[in-house]
């Protein structure tokens, strides 16, 4: 299959635009450099061309830009697609990423908000392949943090969150007391 080795450079770069996306839409693989755009359209062409589901892979450490990357894919398929959505499906999407981190990031001794879980995205698409929907699933989550974590290491950030939450009325009926870090 395609790999494309993308580096996270932690600053915003000009190359992931409307026009950026626009000058890699319909172009066949290898005609323009290697990009994430690139990727986006063979998988694209593929799903109209054989009308075969096609899958994505984004995979790396902590802080390698993986969510970046696939809301970059999101918003070609949703551009290139003319998807008609005020609201764009990448930021529906996303706007839950802040719930499944707290639920499924933690603090390591390399990263202060490491994922421990994996997410898989399902994109769904009319018959004109314009985007109609999306589904997010949380997997492999490294359920042995929740009753041990190393040293200088923190269990799930939700846990931390609710205690820090607990003279909220809201959640008086909790009992919640505070976090012993």
């Amino acid at each position: 299959g395609i790999i494309l080795v993308a580096i996270n450079p932690y600053k915003q770069l000009p190359v992931y635009g409307d026009a950026i996306i626009h000058a890699y839409s319909g172009q066949n693989m290898g005609d323009m450099d290697p990009h994430i755009f690139a990727v986006a359209e063979e998988a694209y062409k593929q799903m109209a061309r054989n009308n075969k589901n096609q899958s994505i892979i984004v995979s790396g450490e902590s802080g390698a830009g993986k969510t970046v990357s696939a809301r970059y894919t999101m918003r070609y398929f949703a551009t290139v697609s003319k998807s008609s959505s005020n609201a764009h499906v990448e930021d529906k999407v996303l706007a839950s990423n802040p719930i499944t981190e707290a639920v499924g990031n933690a603090k390591t001794t390399r990263n202060d908000n490491s994922s421990r879980f994996g997410k898989y995205t399902e994109i769904s698409f009319d018959q004109s392949y314009q985007i109609i929907g999306a589904n997010m699933r949380t997997y492999l989550l490294e359920k042995s943090r929740v009753v041990f974590q190393v040293e200088n290491e923190r269990n799930y950030h939700i846990f931390y969150q609710l205690c820090a939450s607990a003279t909220q009325p809201e959640f008086k009926h909790l009992k919640l007391g505070r976090s012993q870090e």
